[in-house]
């Protein structure tokens, strides 16, 4: 389909574009920009009608977004924000320049401009900045007929019918009811009879990852976000949530692999920026490479009386990491999940213990064996095979329990992932090895 439109485009066949543009979905239109060059875009864009083109900017990347800015007619850039839901208008705002803003909020009414600076003023990745105010409200004074004729004329512009929430006229939030049971039930009950009033809601500066978690833990498909004094202004709904978890996932594996949480996509991202944002970890773990260095050479009397030994150093450390990376990631994984608390420190402990000693002692069996079948000394072998068991439950357990450490101390887990981890239990590791050297062998 991208080449089919690419080959109109190029030979200026507009008319037949068109009629092929109507029958796409926006999604898919919105694919095809990223096939495309800037003029390109901008010929594609411009062949939208205005309706499509509102959904059709709603799935483009930032940087797709700023270049049809700057080249379309700024009435054209209202028309399209005009039809765009509110949380994507904002979304929107966030990502381009503050000259471009300042002159859409001047074409804007007072009230969209009291509004729009509310909500870019909410701190980001909170609830506040999440939330979108297109939702239908109910009175509970209502019947549900009164309901169903007022959703029928003012849900064509919400973002979603599907759940409707009833204020009392201080706009406090005192229920919910779904569409669902408004369709099914008798139309004289009233809204008061019939809402739920035992909901879940979030506050607007509630962090986007404790709102995902909510929407997880009792499947939800919006939620509503109060302020201070439990007044309704606004509501989350599950796209934007797929978002933040996609957003808050991605911003983890880079954590992980000790690296700078980057928004921007991998291609369209300059080389100095992802120099940059690898560079300071790199050079932390290179720095504190000084610590196994300095083991190293404060064991030299060890190696030089068994130069052997030194053979199997890459292959502890390398274990050793390996086997710490292992348990951290499971660890992270259940903390963002929410199977794992900081109150499960102790079960965490234990269960890598246990699993530790499992792998570890059939690892440094089968280790054994094969040392002494490629014909080495039955005391160097057994050395390196206890060693090798003796790191692999250390660095399980450090890895398994340190995450939960830096959860406690109001840090990212993420960053006691690969790269830490290894680092750390690599020092151990070396030290292990070489004191069972020194007791075992009598160095």
């Amino acid at each position: 389909m991208n080449e089919r439109i690419i080959q109109l485009i190029e030979e200026k066949k507009f008319p037949l574009l068109k009629e092929e543009l109507i029958e796409m979905m926006a999604v898919d239109i919105a694919e095809v920009f990223d096939s495309l060059d800037k003029k390109k875009s901008i010929i594609l864009f411009r062949l939208l009608s205005k309706d499509q083109a509102a959904d059709v900017f709603a799935y483009l990347s930032s940087q797709q977004r700023k270049a049809i800015v700057e080249a379309i007619h700024e009435t054209k850039l209202n028309e399209i924000l005009d039809e765009l839901y509110f949380d994507d208008m904002i979304d929107f705002l966030e990502e381009i320049p503050a000259n471009v803003v300042k002159r859409i909020l001047v074409s804007s009414t007072e009230e969209e401009r009291k509004l729009i600076n509310q909500f870019l003023n909410y701190p980001e990745n909170s609830a506040g900045s999440l939330m979108t105010i297109e939702y239908v409200d109910l009175k509970k004074e209502m019947t549900v007929r009164d309901a169903l004729n007022h959703i029928k004329k003012t849900g064509v512009d919400k973002e979603t019918i599907y759940t409707c929430y009833v204020l009392n006229e201080k706009r406090k939030l005192e229920g919910i009811v779904s569409l669902r049971k408004l369709v099914l039930l008798d139309d004289d009950l009233l809204i008061a009879d019939i809402m739920n009033e035992d909901f879940i809601f979030t506050t607007t500066l509630d962090d986007q990852e404790e709102v995902a978690s909510l929407v997880k833990k009792y499947d939800l498909i919006t939620l509503p976000v109060v302020d201070t004094e439990n007044r309704l202004v606004g509501i989350i709904t599950i796209d934007d949530i797929v978002d933040v978890i996609d957003q808050e996932n991605t911003e983890d594996f880079q954590k992980m692999a000790a690296m700078e949480p980057n928004d921007e996509e991998y291609l369209l991202t300059s080389v100095f920026s992802l120099a940059r944002k690898r560079f300071f970890w790199l050079m932390i773990l290179m720095v504190s490479a000084t610590v196994t260095q300095a083991i190293i050479q404060g064991y030299e009397e060890v190696l030089s009386s068994v130069t052997i030994l030194a053979a199997f150093i890459p292959m502890l450390m390398d274990t050793a990491g390996n086997a710490g990376s292992q348990s951290s990631t499971l660890v992270i994984r259940g903390m963002a999940l929410g199977e794992i608390e900081l109150v499960d420190y102790l079960k965490v402990l234990w269960k890598e213990l246990r699993v530790s000693m499992v792998v570890g002692l059939s690892l440094g069996s089968i280790n054994l064996l094969r040392m002494m079948i490629f014909g080495n000394e039955f005391n160097v072998a057994f050395t390196v095979s206890i060693t090798l068991a003796f790191t692999i439950v250390m660095a399980k357990v450090v890895g398994g329990t340190l995450p939960i450490g830096a959860k406690k101390l109001k840090l990212d887990p993420a960053i006691m992932a690969g790269p830490m981890i290894t680092t750390i239990v690599d020092a151990m590791a070396l030290v292990v090895y070489f004191r069972i050297a020194t007791a075992l062998l009598g160095l």
